[in-house]
């Protein structure tokens, strides 16, 4: 009988420590795949941009200006910059140009920001959506590089650096009546400078 109590008892420690051992290993397993979908989790807007052709116009101290480029998104989901920041600048906003309702083409801030498509691009420039500098405490000078900080709406943000190019033009004006100063939003080439 005692035997037998033993042998019991044998197998049921047995059978115990084959459960704890089969829960550890479909544990770890789980665990492998909770990784993965944390670092999958971890893909924020923007480690899917870039930016390419990225300048930003030469300007004086206490006028405005803006950076332009082309915005490219590698992802298969929309992504939207809500803000921007340099230490060019201490007022920076995402702008647009629109007609406004006596037909004059004016600059205003973007409300939501600038969305760029799944897979696609967003052009930056001219007469279009640009990144507007203002009150400059100091000059931005011809060859000058400048960053700038996107921040996205998931709170990532994306780092680049801009050079200064000189780019003269016509003016245009600011919705609010300020002065979008010597502005240039024409077709001029820039590329030359």
């Amino acid at each position: 009988m005692k035997i037998r109590n033993r042998a019991a008892r044998a197998g049921a420690v047995f059978g115990v420590a084959l459960l704890a051992l089969t829960g550890c290993a479909t544990g770890a397993t789980g665990g492998t795949n909770t990784q993965q979908e944390e670092s999958a989790a971890q893909v924020t807007q923007a480690d899917s941009v870039t930016i390419e052709d990225a300048w930003v116009k030469t300007a004086t101290p206490g006028e405005m200006t803006a950076a332009f480029g082309t915005l490219e998104n590698a992802s298969d989901q929309d992504v939207t910059v809500v803000s921007v920041e340099s230490s060019a600048s201490p007022m920076m906003e995402l702008h647009e140009t629109v007609e406004n309702d006596s037909g004059q083409m004016v600059m205003r801030e973007v409300e939501g920001g600038f969305t760029i498509p799944a897979n696609d691009h967003l052009h930056l420039e001219p007469g279009g959506n640009h990144l507007m500098l203002m009150e400059l405490p100091e000059a931005i000078q011809a060859g000058q590089e400048v960053t700038f900080t996107l921040t996205f709406s998931d709170g990532s943000t994306f780092e680049f650096t801009a050079v200064a190019k000189d780019y003269a033009g016509a003016n245009e004006t600011y919705e609010g009546d300020m002065d979008h100063g010597d502005m240039n939003h024409d077709d001029a080439d820039h590329s030359e400078h």
